[in-house]
């Protein structure tokens, strides 16, 4: 839809996207797993972290019969565009050792999900914006809520509205 129209840099006020990310691990010190990745996309060139969550401990959310998870929230600022930035993050996975196999929701090394890229919505193969689960998981709105509470999430509603109609029993802050 949208994405095939845009550039690999993008031009926005001062030349930034503001972009949230959702960082995620279930697996080989999730903890560190989660702040190596942050510490990857802060050395990235065309990106800057702004901000980010505490870590939160959660239950898992798909496949049950798996090991908790820690997860967290970085607000970024980039002159990437939305498909090379996804692509940036799937390069960081790999660096941690992640392969996809195909399962969806089990266990993972790292999982680093582009959650929102400004007012921008696109839908198609390999990336949907908004994420299409921002506005169900508790554990990636409660890392939301804490650095973006006013956040107004295009086609979804507001960060803090949105953390309201979730379940939060199993999803808590460990730092």
């Amino acid at each position: 839809m949208l994405a095939a129209a845009l550039p690999k840099k993008v031009a926005t006020e001062r030349g930034l996207a503001r972009v949230f990310v959702g960082l995620g691990s279930n697996l080989c010190h999730p903890a560190d797993q989660v702040l190596r990745a942050l510490d990857s996309l802060d050395a990235l060139p065309d990106v800057q972290v702004v901000r980010r969550s505490r870590l939160y401990r959660s239950a898992p959310w798909g496949v049950l019969e798996q090991p908790a998870f820690v997860n967290a929230v970085a607000e970024l600022r980039t002159t990437l565009a939305p498909r090379p930035l996804l692509d940036t993050l799937l390069a960081i996975e790999r660096g941690q050792g992640r392969r996809r196999d195909g399962e969806r929701w089990g266990p993972r090394l790292i999982d680093l999900d582009l959650l929102c890229f400004g007012s921008v919505q696109i839908d198609e193969p390999g990336l949907v914006l908004p994420h299409p689960h921002i506005g169900a998981r508790a554990f990636v709105l409660m890392p939301l809520a804490e650095i973006a509470p006013d956040l107004s999430i295009p086609g979804t509603g507001v960060v803090s509205s949105l953390l309201a109609q979730v379940d939060v029993r199993d999803c808590a802050p460990i730092d």
